[in-house]
């Protein structure tokens, strides 16, 4: 196959005809290519898929990493060990493009693989790898480890993602219209294309747009200024220059910041991140307008297609009976990796994402003789499995991990298991009956593991955060924890607060519905996918894309 003058190879629905070119750190699209992390990479896999059911003319940039993410094993006491294995992939294409970028002042070759259309059915995407021989072993390590520990490598692989995808698309010939910043990691781009036209900022603007994945300002990429010219950043530019291109003095570059400034529009993740986004950089001056296209998953990848067609045709009997075998198959991965026989007609919660401070793992476990009394309710009896990756080098959240491990010992209707990528997450949000969402209001920007779940005939339980506003109708589509003044509370208060009321909803509610009233339970369920179904598929979000971001780039 030839990549000169590089064009979409399907027919382009003239609709969404605008040539756009898509950065994302991280894509997760499917269980065998393990290049993604967590919710960033699941978004990204879904917009491909989308992108490919409605043809749109977007191709996307990433990085082929080596040791993905990392590979999430366990010590001879369960608790989470962190491993390293090199990935191979034969049905990635060498493109055959090779070229060289700056890094540290000094020239990286980059080598191009291709994941064709047809392979996983997503728009095409081009992924950067920087471990070929013509490197020296430290340049090589550019695309190791997403989201590396150490800040240089970290800074070289937002180069290698922003100036070696723009300088990509030169040597494909393809031209955007638009360059899509899914997150600050490729902002380098912009440098680059500013340099392309004569220094012409206004051009660049023409061309950029940016999502924003953080709610607070904390969570946003900065670095100092001069490791970031040291590391070739700025493609040429001095640091004066940079400061004043960027309207920043500071020491410290805000990537974020710079986004928001340099792109022509920008948008939150849900109506609510839009809102706090708006708030957050209200304070900075010529910041580009914040819209909301609330995040969304591809159904047709996700969703239990039995499950909808027996919804569809009220056959009420094997809607049943489809859900027990789901919970049934979800249960022997639950037996193989820790010997504990789960009983699919028990109500089974299942709290399973990337584990962080925020996002509270163990927020019910925190009272201990509530949580004694939920765990051995014999009117009500419960199982509860808990999944996730920690940041390699979060300890604080490993240890939060491993400290469930530990409880779970205690417990024979109590998991913790491993292994959380694309095909895990499936199976969890198949097998559980209440898909568990604690975040601290407002720190999830989006949260969109609820989406998938309710694909699958789990209701979702959850605090009012991220897209939940925007869904949930407490006890018809699921459960919510009632908003309250969080902003005048301390964490400890807040936590409290949810505790509080995650433990009266499950025991006054959730619990006496499910074994009580099972009708009514079902009619939960189905109402909870009949609502996800349209409104939150990516399909949605990919029109929406080219409608309100997209749309007027010249």
């Amino acid at each position: 196959m030839s990549f000169k003058d590089f064009k979409v190879p399907y027919p382009v629905d003239e609709r969404y005809s605008k040539r756009v070119a898509y950065f994302s750190m991280e894509y997760a699209i499917h269980q065998p290519l393990k290049i993604y992390s967590g919710g960033l990479g699941f978004l990204s896999g879904s917009h491909l898929r989308s992108a490919y059911e409605l043809k749109q003319n977007l191709i996307a940039v990433g990085i082929l990493w080596k040791y993905g993410y990392y590979d999430q094993a366990r010590n001879q006491d369960q608790t989470l060990q962190v491993t390293w294995m090199e990935k191979q992939y034969s049905f990635l294409e060498d493109t055959g493009i090779k070229y060289q970028i700056t890094v540290h002042e000094h020239p990286v070759w980059v080598k191009v693989f291709y994941l064709d259309p047809e392979t996983f059915h997503t728009a095409p995407l081009f992924l950067l790898t920087t471990d070929i021989p013509e490197n020296d072993y430290v340049s090589q390590t550019i695309s190791h480890r997403l989201y590396d520990a150490n800040v240089a490598t970290k800074v070289a692989q937002f180069i290698l993602l922003g100036v070696g995808g723009a300088k990509l698309l030169d040597e494909l010939g393809f031209k955007p219209e638009v360059y899509h910043l899914n997150e600050a990691h490729g902002l380098s781009a912009a440098f680059y294309l500013y340099k392309k036209y004569n220094n012409d900022i206004e051009e660049v603007r023409k061309k950029l747009v940016f999502t924003t994945h953080t709610p607070e300002e904390a969570g946003n990429e900065k670095h100092d200024i001069h490791l970031c010219h040291k590391m070739s950043y700025f493609c040429g530019l001095t640091t004066d220059e940079v400061k004043k291109l960027t309207g920043n003095p500071d020491e410290m570059f805000n990537h974020s910041l710079a986004a928001l400034r340099f792109a022509r529009l920008a948008n939150g993740v849900s109506k609510l991140h839009g809102k706090v986004s708006r708030a957050l950089w209200s304070k900075y001056e010529n910041i580009c307008p914040i819209i909301s296209i609330t995040n969304a998953q591809n159904g047709k990848y996700w969703a239990d297609d039995q499950l909808y067609r027996f919804m569809d045709e009220r056959a009420n009997f094997l809607f049943d009976e489809r859900k027990k075998f789901l919970k049934k198959r979800t249960f022997e991965i639950v037996a193989d990796q820790t010997g504990k026989l789960f009983d699919t007609s028990i109500f089974t919660i299942v709290w399973a994402r990337r584990f962080a401070g925020y996002k509270r793992a163990g927020l019910i476990t925190s009272d201990d003789e509530r949580f004694e009394e939920l765990i051995n309710n014999k009117k009500y009896p419960i199982q509860i499995i808990w999944a996730g990756k920690p940041y390699p080098v979060d300890y604080p959240a490993i240890t939060e991990f491993n400290s469930l491990v530990h409880l779970s010992r205690k417990y024979k209707n109590v998991s913790v298991l491993i292994g959380y990528e694309l095909m895990l997450s499936r199976r969890l949000k198949q097998g559980a009956d209440c898909w568990l969402n604690n975040p601290r209001v407002p720190r999830e920007a989006s949260g969109t593991s609820g989406m998938t779940a309710a694909m699958n005939g789990a209701v979702n339980f959850s605090t009012d955060d991220g897209w939940v506003p925007e869904y949930i109708n407490p006890g018809k589509n699921g459960f919510v924890v009632p908003k309250v003044d969080y902003l005048n509370m301390t964490v400890h208060e807040q936590d409290d607060y949810d505790l509080n009321c995650i433990y009266e909803i499950l025991n006054k509610q959730i619990l006496p519905l499910y074994y009580d009233h099972h009708d009514a339970w079902r009619e939960v369920i189905k109402t909870g996918m009949q609502d996800v179904r349209i409104q939150f598929d990516s399909n949605r979000m990919a029109n929406e894309y080219y409608e309100l971001l997209y749309k007027g780039v010249k």
